[in-house]
């Protein structure tokens, strides 16, 4: 494995998320290489910002991606993360999908 990576544990986690919404942390450290601690971490750093809500189902958590924000990089503040995480595998909701495309589609 490199020293480095082009995406961060922070957009590797959301991506995750964003595909497998009810993914545990310890689920997520075990696909990431990482502690299910280090994993908490990014969860809730993610939460903080606003990226995901969380919604206790059961005995687990769903996790919701918030699309519209933007990336947290100043050279890329018009990209919304929906946007960003569609490539990585993300299907938008098809409520939003509808939402966004153009009247007549």
């Amino acid at each position: 494995m490199p020293g480095w990576t082009f995406i961060t544990k922070h957009a590797v986690a959301l991506s995750l998320i964003a595909k497998h919404p009810r993914i545990t942390a310890l689920e997520l450290g075990t696909a990431m290489g990482l502690t299910e601690r280090v994993v908490r971490k990014v969860i809730a750093d993610l939460y903080a910002a606003g990226y995901i809500s969380k919604k206790r189902e059961s005995r687990g958590i769903r996790y919701r991606i918030n699309p519209d924000l933007p990336l947290r990089q100043n050279k890329y503040l018009d990209v919304a993360i929906g946007d960003f995480l569609e490539p990585l595998g993300w299907k938008r909701p098809p409520a939003e999908r509808k939402e966004q495309e153009p009247p007549g589609k």
